[in-house]
């Protein structure tokens, strides 16, 4: 029998955990994105209200974008993988040329488009998922069964992540490397292939750390931060303070002494300690538990997908969550000071455009493979169980 045409949306499912959690994050970050910026853009603005009307424009920007990418096949988003991924690397380059690359706090890693800037590295990373996603699937066995399939994608990740150094931008670079290897893993990988692998990344990234001035002082700031608390160390003890001052209920909302001018970069990379200082640890275990359930969804969303042999929706929901998952705990562990200092945003939290916007694409994807993936998979075990 015929099954008439009901559009797109009438057919779509929405996952309940995936949307309410992302949702959640966005608001709760546009609330405290607002409570961080108030008072520096008043300074710097004359309205309290500058980088909020941003970011709602930026939200605005990814939802619109999200519907778009909801609309998009799965199997296009396959057959696109090396356009995105050729597109981001010449990004890359373009972004290190003098005059078009802007200058922000030392690194060069925003491309200014009239009153847009993008931040190439966001970008890239989703690139990279989208790219390995499909290269897992196209080269299943040679990956499983010969070096070489290991190998390939990690001289494409190796350029990738010598552009990405050359802006610098160390965080990016560690996200990247670290959302391809789990990925990679997750194929099947040969463990002495992964672990040899695996090994030679860690060690490389170590030894770049140590190798720049500027890396060596954010780590030993990191382990040591009271010993330079008014030099090197005096973001990451303001943010130890905001933690402090928290308690376990918080101080209040609004009512945050450490974003008056004391923590810097307080509604873009340390938005979670001003989150800390007036939600308290009652506030912080509310967001994380918002990521697990949106990351632990992704996951199992991606195990479905591999049940039922849609290996690529299946990579790719991996992919996007661990991403999430990375970028997350670095984040979190940065303002915690477990981790030393990157300059890393929250997911779908932190004021920044280019973050804000393809969270919101990755957050549709995800809805798009849930969708097209559960209803297959509850049709295959109502079929066996029928048998």
């Amino acid at each position: 029998m015929h099954k008439p045409d009901t559009g797109f949306w009438r057919d779509f499912t929405l996952d309940i955990p995936i949307f309410c959690s992302a949702v959640l994050l966005l608001g709760v970050g546009l609330l405290m994105v607002t409570s961080a910026s108030m008072v520096i853009s008043e300074q710097q603005f004359g309205t309290p209200f500058h980088f909020l009307v941003r970011q709602l424009i930026h939200v605005g920007i990814g939802v619109v974008l999200s519907l778009f990418a909801l609309r998009i096949d799965l199997n296009q988003w396959q057959r696109s993988g090396f356009i995105w991924l050729g597109f981001s690397i010449a990004l890359l380059v373009l972004v290190l040329v003098p005059g078009i690359g802007r200058h922000v706090n030392g690194s060069v890693r925003w491309i200014y488009l009239g009153p847009i800037s993008l931040q190439v590295s966001e970008l890239a990373k989703f690139s990279v998922i989208l790219y390995l996603a499909g290269y897992l699937v196209r080269r299943a066995e040679e990956v499983q069964r010969s070096v070489t399939g290991f190998l390939k994608p990690m001289v494409v990740l190796g350029l990738m992540a010598f552009l990405l150094l050359m802006e610098p931008d160390f965080g990016a670079t560690a996200v990247i490397m670290a959302t391809a290897l789990a990925m990679m893993f997750l194929a099947g990988v040969r463990l002495w292939q992964y672990a040899v692998m695996f090994s030679g990344v860690a060690m490389a990234l170590a030894v770049l750390a140590i190798t720049s001035p500027y890396r060596v002082a954010r780590l030993t700031t990191f382990m040591h931060p009271w010993a330079n608390q008014f030099d090197s160390g005096y973001q990451l003890t303001q943010s130890l303070i905001a933690f402090g001052r928290g308690g376990i209920f918080g101080v209040g909302l609004g009512d945050s002494i450490q974003k008056l001018f004391y923590l810097p970069e307080a509604h873009t990379d340390f938005l979670f300690a001003v989150l800390a200082e007036e939600l308290g640890l009652i506030g912080e275990l509310a967001i994380i538990a918002l990521f697990c359930i949106m990351i632990g969804r992704a996951m199992w969303v991606g195990r479905k997908a591999y049940d039922i042999g849609h290996h690529f929706a299946a990579y790719l929901s991996y992919g996007l969550g661990l991403w999430m998952a990375f970028q997350a705990m670095v984040n979190i562990g940065v303002n915690a000071g477990i981790l030393p200092t990157k300059g890393l945003t929250l997911p779908l939290m932190s004021y920044g455009g280019s973050s804000i916007i393809i969270n919101c694409v990755v957050i549709a994807i995800l809805l798009r493979i849930s969708s097209d993936i559960v209803p297959l998979k509850q049709s295959r075990m109502r079929t066996e169980y029928a048998q």
